[in-house]
C-alpha cells in the first residue's frame, strides 16, 4: 500500500508480486493529505493516518473476496483525536491496537481490533518504519530526523 500527500490525497493497493510490472490493484481518494499506513494484523484491514483538512485515523476494510485483481477499499471508520496532522503510526505488538502521533504534541492510544492468536502471531513480519514498538516490550521507539527517543 502507498499513500500520496497533500496534493494527491490517494491511497493505493499494489501487487508487489507480479513478475516483471507492478500492478495498482486499487485506488482511493481520501479527500485529505495521506500520512502513514499500516495494515491490521488480526483483520483484513488497512489504517490510514491524515493530515490537512481532516486530520483524522480512518480504518479501512480491504475487500479479498473481489479477487487478487479486484482489491476494494472501503473506509468503516473515521477516527477523531487530533487538532493537528496525524504523522506518527505504529500497531501494538498484540494486535489489538495502535498508537498515533500528531503535530498538536499529542500521542493517542486506540483499541480497535481482535487479539491475535497464537497462530496469528508466528512467523509476523515486523513492521520497519520511522516508528515502532521495541520487541517484548510496551516502549514504543520514535526516529526523528536527528534523534531516536
Amino acid at each position: 500500500a502507498s499513500g500520496a500527500g497533500t496534493a494527491d490525497r490517494t491511497i493505493r493497493l499494489w501487487n508487489c508480486h507480479a513478475s516483471q510490472t507492478k500492478q495498482c490493484l486499487t485506488s482511493v481518494e481520501t479527500g485529505s493529505q495521506v500520512c502513514a499506513l499500516a495494515f491490521a494484523k488480526s483483520v483484513n484491514e488497512l489504517v490510514s493516518t491524515h493530515g490537512y483538512s481532516l486530520n483524522e485515523v480512518c480504518l479501512w476494510e480491504v475487500d479479498s473476496t473481489a479477487g487478487q485483481a479486484n482489491r476494494r477499499l472501503k473506509k468503516t471508520t473515521s477516527l477523531m483525536g487530533h487538532s493537528s496532522r496525524v504523522l506518527y503510526l505504529a500497531m501494538s505488538p498484540d494486535g489489538r491496537g495502535m498508537l498515533t502521533g500528531a503535530g498538536d504534541h499529542t500521542l493517542r492510544q486506540w483499541k480497535c481490533f481482535p487479539a491475535l492468536t497464537s497462530r496469528d502471531t508466528f512467523g509476523a513480519a515486523t513492521s520497519s518504519s520511522k516508528r515502532t514498538f521495541l520487541p517484548n516490550s510496551n516502549r514504543l521507539c520514535v526516529m526523528g530526523p536527528t534523534t531516536v527517543r
